[in-house]
């Protein structure tokens, strides 16, 4: 399998991304990695011989993390995450990642590879860590202004994803084999009458996109549902996605930093973190977001994962691992069945005709 990654791209580029990238290549021989970018910084950054399934693809331009994405795909056609994406299109790798700017990424890849027929607007699908099976919110930021046909793409395209997720944690995948993929839309109550218009409106849409794509749509469900892995996708507009996103890192940050400072706030709390260290890191290895690597940008015509800017290497050897679960899936394939059986969806689409572009949070 091979990957190629932009290594420019991010707030801790290219240390973090070569790091991690390096630790990938090292840990399965099978996976192939392109890393692209300013050939002399990387090379400064690696082992001298470094893996052989560890390639370097040189690039001229870097796409800045505040540049606008209609300026990138005019004038950064040379530039790291650019070659990256076309080196996927052009069936010279399976995947393209990149932690850079998440509006141009999804701009080059929707440009560059396409968008599934019958999906309106692709969406980044964010894997949370809960009590059970990991769980999707999609979407997570790539549109902040939906209308209820979108959210009815995301439920779809998050069912199509869902069965790859659920192979992160294997012993919960094996758990759930051959259980139909359950959708639930967020909103501010489990009630048919609770919800902002955009919310009370998509229910029909979500409900009758469900039997053809093969998932089971619970209906509305709250945000204290995501920690519980009440469900396996939950639908939502890009604008609370991501503003649901920053929020459980910010809150996971907070109580991680929190419980090491108690934990070193006296001889006895260090005897006891002493006592405690297996679990803790158990724990911290399970609610860790940097271990479910990257977020899947879904419906477009490939395997693009989008991280975080704030991305360190363990993050991007575990989006590598993601990716790699995508491409073995076939989600997009999956997609495009799901979204070819779909004549309801189709139908509404025609009537509301082109939904606009893109926005990026």
């Amino acid at each position: 399998m091979r990957i190629a990654i932009d290594a420019m791209g991010g707030d801790f580029a290219p240390q973090e991304i070569v790091a991690g990238a390096l630790d990938a290549a090292r840990a399965d021989a099978s996976t192939h990695i392109l890393l692209v970018g300013d050939e002399s910084a990387m090379r400064a950054l690696l082992p001298s011989p470094f893996p052989a399934n560890l390639e370097l693809v040189p690039s001229t331009q870097i796409v800045e993390m505040d540049e606008s994405p209609s300026h990138a795909l005019r004038a950064k056609k040379e530039s790291s995450l650019a070659i990256a994406t076309r080196l996927h299109a052009e069936g010279k790798a399976d995947a393209c990642l990149s932690a850079g700017n998440t509006g141009a990424a999804s701009a080059f890849a929707l440009f560059t590879l396409g968008r599934i027929k019958g999906i309106d607007r692709p969406g980044i699908a964010t894997v949370f860590p809960t009590a059970g099976v990991p769980c999707i919110v999609l979407d997570s930021g790539a549109n902040v202004d939906c209308k209820p046909q979108h959210l009815a793409d995301f439920a779809l395209m998050g069912a199509a994803y869902a069965p790859a997720v659920r192979g992160i944690i294997p012993e919960q995948a094996a758990r759930h084999a051959g259980q139909k993929v359950t959708v639930g839309l967020l909103s501010i109550g489990e009630e048919d009458s609770k919800g902002n218009e955009l919310v009370k409106a998509s229910r029909e849409g979500i409900a009758a996109v469900a039997p053809r794509a093969g998932f089971e749509f619970v209906g509305n469900v709250e945000g204290r549902d995501i920690p519980k892995g009440t469900v396996d996708v939950i639908v939502c507009d890009g604008f609370v996605g991501n503003v649901v996103l920053k929020l459980a890192e910010g809150f996971a940050n907070l109580f991680l930093g929190g419980l090491k400072d108690a934990l070193l706030s006296s001889p006895q709390s260090k005897l006891g973190a002493l006592l405690l260290a297996p679990a803790l890191r158990r724990m911290r290895t399970r609610f860790d977001h940097s271990g479910f690597g990257g977020a899947a940008l879904l419906g477009v015509k490939g395997n693009c994962i989008i991280c975080h800017g704030s991305a360190k290497a363990k993050a991007i050897t575990s989006a590598i691992r993601v990716a790699k679960l995508v491409v073995e899936a076939k989600v997009p394939e999956a997609i495009a069945r799901a979204a070819a059986s779909n004549p309801t969806l189709k139908d509404e689409k025609t009537k509301d005709g082109n939904s606009g572009s893109q926005n990026e949070a």
